[in-house]
């Protein structure tokens, strides 16, 4: 029996309807039908307080406890952000502050060497690209691994979510398959549990 893998989505977006969502879940899909065993996990970056020290001195609240918890124990991370004036979406470092933060009495952050896999999307053109960019800098600062791989950066993005939730475009669930492809080889063989 293979050691399931755990992959933890983080939409950028705190909307209902998100194209950022539905690009997720494409993904979750694609490394289900890959990945055979797997335990898929969402993070709601809009549950978690607004980061402050004081807050974090106290002892910080139970969603961001279960949030640290959920990224400590993934295989790896993807996070699909939109573009707030050319940046990710203040919900989204928020989190990735309290993440980057040891919690619960842990000697290390939840980010630290997590491997991630980055994507974005935007009703503009240029699907959010430039969110990427500092994205991928403030992992790098709190030590994550990012995949590499060819930016996937959709525009045009809430026209492309089906009633399913899902993205069918083949263009881009052929950009979303090989950055799929690039998590699984980044994350690599999976360990067998004896029976």
């Amino acid at each position: 029996m293979d050691t399931p893998l755990k992959i933890v989505l983080v939409s950028g977006s705190t909307r209902r309807e998100s194209a950022n969502t539905a690009l997720l879940a494409t993904v979750g899909r694609l490394i289900t039908e890959r990945a055979g065993a797997v335990d898929i996990r969402r993070l709601a970056v809009g549950e978690l307080p607004h980061y402050e020290r004081e807050l974090e001195l106290s002892g910080a609240s139970e969603p961001v406890l279960a949030a640290h918890e959920l990224v400590a124990s993934a295989d790896a991370l993807v996070i699909s952000t939109p573009a707030y004036n050319g940046e990710m979406p203040g919900a989204l470092k928020n989190a990735l502050d309290w993440l980057s933060r040891p919690q619960g009495g842990a000697g290390q952050d939840a980010l630290r060497g997590r491997l991630t896999a980055v994507l974005s999307a935007s009703p503009g053109a240029r699907g959010a690209a430039g969110a990427q960019v500092t994205l991928k800098a403030v992992l790098g600062r709190c030590g994550a691994r990012v995949v590499e791989h060819p930016q996937v950066a959709v525009g045009d993005a809430p026209a492309l979510r089906g009633a399913d939730g899902l993205v069918a475009d083949p263009d881009v669930v052929a950009a979303l398959a090989g950055l799929t492809d690039a998590l699984l080889a980044a994350v690599g063989p999976r360990e067998s549990v004896p029976v």
